[in-house]
């Protein structure tokens, strides 16, 4: 079970939203390169970055930032970035800078063709991130809910050639709330490609019920707000998981 410490950007600095709202922020770091290594250190395998100004904005706005993560750790762990990636040319700039997989949202549902182009040019690079409420899934920073089903939109991006897909929860994310365990598992069980797990991760118990399910296709989950509150002791949280799932 793979425990993928967030790093969320907001003009550079390291924050994490309520619900995905860009007004309710905190700041928990100046330093996005200096908390990287933090996780690193603490002994993360993978890092989750999401561009939020990009994200809003539809373009890149943090890449210095993000730049700067890579040169510190990209040569020791794999790096994930999603946020404001909404054409091939951006794509090749990340992967070219040491970044591993890139994660397409609003773009993958709203524009299908250019997801479907991504897998062909940089397959076993393309993670998509589904973020959804009641099944429905919700695009465009999380204001606009679509008619799409969750599971409909995994099966065809499945068949793309996507690497894995990110399930965000969106009415649990940053409310330290709990995994939706069930929503999360039922996707899974419906693809042949992992699942990562997203949004409201507050406790050790969740992180016990996420490996039980693992043998379900449940890869990982990503760490927001917990790890960075101390609700969630990432180190040990990371050691139990191994320990469960050894």
């Amino acid at each position: 079970m793979l425990l993928i410490p967030a790093i969320d950007l907001k003009d550079g600095h390291c924050v994490r939203l309520k619900q995905g709202d860009m007004h309710q922020s905190t700041t928990f770091g100046e330093d996005p390169a200096l908390m990287a290594r933090r996780w690193v250190d603490l002994g993360a395998r993978r890092l989750h970055l999401v561009d939020l100004n990009g994200a809003f904005a539809g373009h890149p706005k943090n890449e210095q930032a993000i730049r700067s993560i890579l040169k510190e750790v990209g040569g020791e762990i794999d790096v994930q970035l999603g946020g404001g990636i909404r054409d091939l040319d951006t794509i090749e700039r990340y992967l070219d800078a040491g970044l591993r997989y890139v994660i397409i949202g609003t773009a993958a549902v709203k524009n299908p063709g250019f997801l479907q182009d991504a897998c062909t040019g940089f397959g076993g690079h393309i993670i998509v991130g589904l973020d959804a409420k009641d099944g429905k899934v919700a695009t465009d920073g999380w204001s606009k809910l679509t008619r799409h089903e969750v599971v409909d939109l995994g099966k065809k991006f499945q068949d793309y050639g996507v690497e894995s897909i990110i399930y965000t929860d969106i009415g649990r994310d940053g409310m330290l709330s709990g995994i939706n365990i069930e929503a999360t598992v039922k996707l899974a069980q419906a693809l042949t490609i992992p699942v990562i797990a997203s949004g409201g991760l507050s406790k050790l118990s969740d992180i016990e019920a996420l490996c039980a399910v693992e043998g379900e296709g449940v890869e990982g989950v990503i760490c927001g707000r917990a790890i960075y509150t101390g609700d969630l002791d990432f180190e040990a949280a990371q050691i139990r998981a191994d320990e469960l799932n050894g």
